[in-house]
């Protein structure tokens, strides 16, 4: 999927530098131009070769040089393991065409997930709702989408809490991985936990969820100093010291009170305030960002680029980005947008092909739901 030039950049410097400033696109979060201009026959097999894997779906560098992304949800959990994708693996998939990415989570696929018991009328209501949630996305009416996401998680929750086997109190315990740092819970408070933890347990079994929440933020109060112990609060310092950055003497101390303010909020769980605070850090800290070096910048995209507009870009780039560097933001937008014009048609000739798949043939075995 095209990302726009200028964030290609951006997002490849923080995460280069470990620094999640810049959010890469997220699944279902934005529109995908469809791929209907692409002729391919129903159910056609397809033969490549994996470039990467990522959960329930793989993208398979084709032997007619297209680039597929190809979805295996329908697929089980337990299929997809005995499966062993590699990337470098020849494979062949044959499966129907979807328009977004978005249509590769369907209510059968949704259904895999819930507990065998649910009544055959109440997997009607879902599946009327859940459809009705596809719609009101395309429609990006994403607030009724939360509306009825909640109304499916009640007719859901009496079925799972049912089927709900907790783990026990010294699992619950383990898992945060106290005793890898050798941090040792006193008795005293380990009795309480303990007796907490039931208690939250039944709540939560019985569905009184206010009232196993309030169990559990007692549970997390007497947990805390351990918590702050484990996972001591990063120090300014500390946060930038990953990152390439170009940060003058008299800027810092600035930076580093708006730093300490922004986790002071995150401490004080005032979200609105965190999350305009951390915004306006990234936003302070963005020009001191060093920009990747031309040549690693071509090294995000999957293509290569002519020797003619590789010349054009290399100039337009350093331009772009020496503008970025000085904040006259309304000149590099220019420079960025040349810039996308000649990779345009790159990003339309290697746009994924997206394929919801009914059969993998991997070494002569074949796969199917």
């Amino acid at each position: 999927m095209k990302k726009t030039t200028k964030q290609a950049w951006m997002i490849a410097s923080a995460l280069t530098i470990g620094m999640a400033v810049f959010a890469p696109h997220q699944a279902g979060a934005a529109s995908v131009k469809p791929t209907n201009e692409i002729t391919i026959k129903v159910e056609q097999q397809i033969k490549g070769t994996v470039k990467s894997i990522e959960g329930d779906s793989v993208t398979i560098k084709g032997k007619d040089d297209k680039n597929y992304y190809i979805g295996i949800q329908k697929f089980s959990d337990e299929q997809i393991a005995k499966m062993k994708l590699v990337e470098g693996q020849e494979i062949s998939v044959e499966g129907s065409l979807v328009q977004d990415y978005s249509d590769f989570y369907t209510f059968d696929v949704y259904k895999k997930d819930l507990p065998k018991e649910i009544t055959k009328a109440d997997l009607a209501k879902l599946e009327k709702l859940f459809n009705k949630t596809k719609q009101l996305e395309k429609e990006e009416k994403y607030d009724e989408v939360d509306k009825i996401n909640r109304e499916m998680d009640q007719i859901t929750k009496p079925y799972i809490l049912a089927s709900w086997v907790p783990v026990s109190f010294e699992e619950f315990m383990e898992e945060y991985g106290f005793s890898e740092k050798n941090i040792v819970i006193k008795e005293q408070d380990k009795k309480q936990l303990k007796a907490i933890y039931e208690q939250w347990i039944k709540l939560e079994k019985s569905g009184k969820e206010e009232k196993a929440q309030a169990k559990f933020d007692e549970f997390q109060k007497i947990l805390q100093p351990y918590l702050d112990e484990l996972y001591p609060p990063v120090t300014f310092e500390e946060y930038i010291s990953g990152m390439e950055l170009d940060i003058p003497a008299e800027a810092l101390p600035k930076l580093k009170a708006i730093f300490k303010d922004a986790q002071k909020a995150v401490t004080d769980k005032n979200d609105q305030l965190s999350e305009k605070l951390w915004g306006q850090l990234d936003e302070m800290i963005k020009p001191y960002m060093k920009p990747l070096s031309f040549e690693d910048y071509l090294a995000i995209f999957d293509f290569e680029i002519k020797a003619k507009d590789k010349a054009q870009l290399k100039k337009l780039y350093e331009e772009a980005t020496a503008l970025d560097k000085k904040g006259d933001y309304a000149k590099s937008d220019e420079k960025w947008a040349a810039i996308d014009k000649i990779l345009n048609p790159y990003y339309e000739a290697n746009k994924e092909i997206l394929i919801s798949a009914s059969k993998v043939i991997i070494k002569g075995k074949i796969y199917q739901p």
